[in-house]
């Protein structure tokens, strides 16, 4: 066992920060602490410009602040408000934005106040790819200027309407310390600086991420004494933990079955949105699937009715297009790929492989992935497509999907619901999985790179919609991808925690921990 926090590796850095940390535990000690699990065997970092895990993204969400917020259990950007941006202006062509900080406001372990310097260097780090997983988000940012200690303009090459979108708490647009950034180098995401309720406080391997609460917070003192996050990757240990109170709350399985039987037990199950939109993309660069012939078989051959009735009526809504539903140029005039045993197999003969293919596939054991994967690989059987599924943990597979390993990447996510967040990430060639901004285009697609570009920087907002379906049309017919299904999010809750707000969404997919959250027990 080993506690990253406390390793003396870090130095006099990190003597500070849990010196810091321990006094407002100690202050605090008369307070509960919320145990949680996210279901994942430990977190992989907690840098804000680098977490794209489930586990990571809800540590995250509780250690960091953006210039502006969803507010606590709102996933829709026509709430935004201030967070550590009191207010802003922006020109009338939308291309300048300037924002006024909060004045006042500490980053955790001893670092200072926040100032308009920690805010150029974090949104420039978040659009570095070198240091950065959404730099991609940030390639419309021009400049960003510090005008005082208090103030920051951020020029665009192109005007965006939404652009608030891209400097909320979510994401790159997380405000870190610059100053402790710079000192702590790579180790920034083992020991991560913020400014939100709770500040970090211990990481034990494979165990437990503790994070305590930060009493100068700017929106006042947090009703928690901490968060406990345990790593229970196991459904049936989580389940019994939860069931023998050692869990306030937990990640639920996303299936129908789970969600009826657990709330007939008496326990609060919450499902709400965004739903991460799970997608099969197929992997160009490897052979056959360079052929378009087999990559049309492959979707023929997937029956995604049968996988969204698995999933269940609550928690799946089927794809209609590789935009998830319900993002703003969403288009689904294609629809979707026809189920055909058949054609599927005429088009592996007509593609040269009359006796089939196999194909190989690295697959997560989360119980929202290796299900499903069962499911196509099944499928794919009946067309004489051979899935060997390599199963690891959630954080292996993830690594090896980013090295070009797998034939089929089943990957699910949630983003910003703008189309053009989505296209870029996972369809712009400058985001394949090895290019120098790679971001998550597993497939490796191409096709709709012009389309996807352009309306980018189209400031007509009916042409940017034609723009945005046009890529959606082309990268349907190449078949770069097999849209799946939204699966929404379910989480476990005792009546014993009070979120201190309505949940309907969250981003970071997990109900968001703030300063207003409580459970009524003592403090463990």
């Amino acid at each position: 066992m080993k506690t990253l926090a406390l390793s003396a590796r870090l130095g006099a850095a990190t003597a500070l920060l849990l010196c810091a940390v321990s006094t407002v535990f100690a202050q605090a000690d008369a307070r509960p602490v919320l145990t949680i699990s996210s279901g994942f065997a430990d977190v992989t970092t907690m840098d804000p410009h680098r977490a794209t895990a489930i586990g990571d993204k809800g540590v995250v969400s509780s250690l960091f602040d953006g210039l502006v917020r969803f507010p606590p259990g709102s996933a829709d950007p026509k709430t935004l408000q201030p967070d550590l941006a009191e207010k802003w202006e922006v020109s009338s062509d939308n291309r300048v934005w300037t924002f006024r900080l909060r004045k006042g406001v500490q980053f955790h372990g001893g670092y200072g106040e926040l100032k308009a310097a920690d805010v150029v260097f974090s949104l420039r780090r978040a659009a570095d790819p070198k240091r950065s997983s959404f730099a991609a988000n940030f390639a419309i940012v021009d400049k960003i200027e510090a005008l005082d200690e208090y103030t920051v303009r951020i020029t665009l090459r192109y005007p965006d309407a939404a652009f608030l979108g891209r400097v909320s708490n979510y994401h790159g647009g997380n405000i870190v310390s610059k100053a402790a950034a710079e000192k702590l180098g790579d180790q920034f995401g083992q020991t991560p600086i913020g400014t939100g309720p709770f500040a970090f406080g211990e990481h034990v391997t494979q165990q437990v991420v503790k994070l305590v609460a930060n009493d100068a917070y700017f929106r006042g003192k947090p009703k928690l004494a901490g968060i406990s996050y345990r790593m229970i990757p196991a459904d049936s240990a989580r389940d019994l933990a939860f069931a023998s109170n050692e869990l306030d709350m937990a990640i639920g399985k996303r299936e129908q079955r789970w969600v009826e039987r657990t709330s007939k037990r008496g326990v609060k199950v919450d499902v709400f949105e965004p739903a991460e939109f799970r997608t099969l993309f197929l992997n160009r660069t490897i052979k056959p699937l360079d052929n378009l012939k087999v990559r049309q078989a492959i979707a023929a051959a997937i029956n995604v009715d049968d996988i969204v009735r698995y999933a269940g009526k609550d928690v799946a809504d089927k794809g209609c297009s590789v935009v998830p539903n319900g993002y703003l140029g969403g288009d689904c005039s294609t629809g979707a790929y026809v189920y055909d045993i058949a054609r599927a197999k005429s088009l592996l003969a007509e593609a040269g492989y009359p006796n089939g293919i196999t194909l190989k596939s690295v697959v997560s054991n989360a119980a929202a992935q290796q299900p499903i994967m069962e499911i196509v690989q099944a499928q794919l059987a009946k067309v004489g497509v051979k899935l060997e599924m390599e199963v690891v943990d959630h954080a292996t597979y993830q690594a090896k999907s980013r090295q070009d390993v797998s034939a089929i990447v089943f990957y699910g996510a949630a983003r910003f619901p703008n189309a053009d967040y989505w296209l870029t990430e996972f369809y712009d060639s400058a985001a394949a999985i090895g290019a120098p901004g790679a971001m998550s285009n597993f497939a490796h697609c191409a096709v709709a790179d012009d389309a996807i570009r352009k309306a980018r920087i189209e400031p007509d907002a009916q042409k940017q919609l034609a723009l945005w379906k046009r890529a959606q049309v082309q990268i349907h017919e190449d078949v770069c991808a097999i849209p799946l299904f939204g699966l929404k999010q379910v989480w476990a809750r005792s009546d014993r925690v009070d979120y201190g707000y309505e949940l309907k969404g969250a981003l970071n997919l997990q109900p968001p921990i703030t300063e207003r959250t409580t459970v009524t027990r003592s403090a463990r």
